[in-house]
């Protein structure tokens, strides 16, 4: 079966996918959206776009490397797209996801994490493995409604945590290294869209949490392009 979109390759190292990495589009329309991701020129891709209606259409194999992450990390990978699934939601990054949205893309995470095996702390936003330079999905994102139905992880709020480092928990749980006040912003736009001001005793013992439970694995994969 053919795909739309020409911007592939091969996953590198003979990964497996064992992340996905949630996106928007930042463009107007869902049409808009699929010419980009199909026009070889801009060499860029996902695999999966879904309408603000629900629909659902694949643009690259799965089993092949789409080009959606760009430069970023996410624990020891450095190399996302070889070892990522991209999904694409259609919103300009301005407006609530829609209910039919929301339960299209609840249906796509189960059946790409059953067929890969992928853990529900390895569904992650492209905020979190780019922090400072993607803010999508942003925070109208509902991932605490992932959280729920265990297609992504929320923590637990525990002030016996609060004094715990905040950036050795962040890249305990996954976050790549960055100026501690760019990965404030970025574990806030995920998990606390409402905070503001410096950090607290709340973001230490959240982030504290996160790390003690969903721990990454030691190693390293160098190249990011």
């Amino acid at each position: 079966m053919g795909y739309p979109s020409p911007n592939h390759g091969e996953r590198r190292g003979g990964a497996r996918p064992s992340l996905i990495v949630i996106h928007y589009t930042a463009m107007d329309s869902c049409a808009e959206a699929r010419s980009r991701l199909c026009d070889p020129l801009a060499e860029v891709s996902a695999h999966w776009l879904v309408d603000a209606d629900g629909a659902t259409e694949q643009l690259v194999d799965e089993t092949r490397r789409a080009w959606h992450a760009g430069a970023g990390a996410w624990g020891p990978i450095d190399d996302v797209n070889s070892h990522s699934i991209g999904i694409e939601l259609a919103n300009p990054g301005d407006r609530p996801f829609p209910e039919p949205q929301m339960r299209a893309l609840e249906d796509l995470l189960a059946a790409v994490m059953a067929r890969w095996a992928i853990a529900p702390h390895h569904v992650i936003g492209h905020s979190d493995m780019a922090p400072g330079r993607k803010a999508d999905p942003g925070p109208r994102f509902d991932w605490r409604r992932l959280a729920r139905m265990g297609l992504s992880v929320w923590p637990r709020p525990d002030a016996a945590l609060g004094d715990r480092p905040l950036v050795r928990s962040l890249r305990a749980f996954g976050y790549p290294e960055a100026p501690e006040d760019v990965l404030l912003a970025a574990f806030r736009l995920r998990f606390r869209p409402w905070a503001r001001g410096p950090e607290d005793m709340i973001d230490r013992a959240l982030a504290a949490d996160l790390a003690r439970r969903y721990p990454v694995k030691a190693g390293h994969d160098t190249d990011c392009r």
